[in-house]
């Protein structure tokens, strides 16, 4: 049931506020009403203030999580992945590159030259990043205007990219309080570990902070992951979800409780990849199509990393079929 009521946070500031030691986490239900007011506009300004900067100083249990998702996944309506070998895979791109190449792309356009459906989510502009959405504009890939349209896209086999603010608005808002407040919010992990599609899906997930490894090997070896799909999850790549060209992370794979290690982090460095010489969005999108085009070898642990992705989401896929139940 929806309501314009105020909501009256007073007495969960009163317990999330206390500071990073003495500080007491919210239930799941709890977490769920807060966030769904504060995405609804049910929250006054100082109140939303407190509470996002009480979150940031005390950091999300994993009930908190569970519930800030259940609630953000509920403000927009999910997408439905076109029937085939492979389920979906969902890449967060937030963060965008300063030092190096956004590569994301390159993986998303690797794994659907593949026949995978691919959905790219993120932010339009970051300043002083190049962001995935202005690296797949120089590849002549138009951002998707709505579900429709992402859907279209990922139906035809190509990547579907689609800013937040096309996805879920109501999200988008909550990420837009960065520039207001001067530091990020949980809705900046929300936006990573979300899954947007209907069935199961295999979700791409980024961390930058060590406590954030540990929070979400928490969260998704504790929650019903099993129902929603598996995800990966790896240090980013400047925050992004694509395995460092130069030197490959960690990548574990997180299925029905279980947790794996897929790919081992990288000690020694053979021989470095032929990498863009710069990493503006022009050149990096002109260096992602020769390598589409077979002129320039896929850096091996990105080759590495869509193999996985492949083999996860076609057995994704054939254990969806398995329940599926005979009409």
């Amino acid at each position: 049931m929806t309501t314009s009521e105020p909501f009256l946070a007073a007495r969960l500031i009163k317990e999330i506020g206390r500071g990073k030691n003495g500080a007491r986490s919210m239930s799941r239900d709890d977490a769920h009403d807060l966030y769904q007011a504060m995405l609804d506009g049910r929250v006054s300004d100082l109140e939303l203030g407190g509470i996002l900067l009480s979150m940031r100083i005390k950091g999300e249990s994993i009930d908190e999580i569970a519930g800030f998702l259940d609630a953000a996944e509920g403000s927009f309506e999910p997408l439905t992945a076109p029937p085939g070998q492979y389920a979906p895979v969902c890449i967060p791109s937030y963060n965008g590159a300063r030092k190096m190449a956004n590569l994301t792309p390159l993986l998303a356009m690797l794994l659907a030259r593949e026949g995978v459906p691919v959905l790219v989510h993120g932010v339009a502009t970051d300043p002083g990043r190049v962001t995935s959405a202005e690296v797949f504009a120089a590849l002549d890939i138009t951002a998707a205007r709505h579900r429709a349209e992402a859907e279209e896209a990922m139906a035809q086999g190509h990547v579907a990219f689609i800013t937040i603010d096309a996805l879920a608005p109501k999200l988008a808002y909550q990420l837009s309080l960065r520039r207001r407040l001067g530091v990020r919010n949980s809705t900046h992990t929300l936006v990573k570990i979300m899954q947007p599609f209907v069935g199961p899906a295999l979700r791409l997930v980024s961390y930058t902070h060590p406590e954030y490894l540990e929070m979400l090997g928490e969260y998704f070896t504790t929650s019903a992951l099993h129902e929603r799909g598996d995800a990966f999850l790896m240090r980013g790549t400047e925050g992004e979800t694509v395995a460092n060209a130069n030197k490959a992370q960690q990548i574990d794979w997180f299925h029905g409780g279980l947790r794996s290690t897929l790919v081992p982090k990288q000690t020694q460095v053979i021989e470095l990849p032929l990498l863009p010489e710069e990493k503006d969005a022009a050149t990096t999108a002109a260096w992602i199509t020769a390598v589409l085009k077979g002129e320039v070898p896929v850096p091996a642990s990105i080759a590495e990393q869509v193999a996985q992705c492949l083999l996860v989401s076609r057995t994704l896929q054939s254990r969806q079929r398995v329940s599926e139940p005979i009409e």
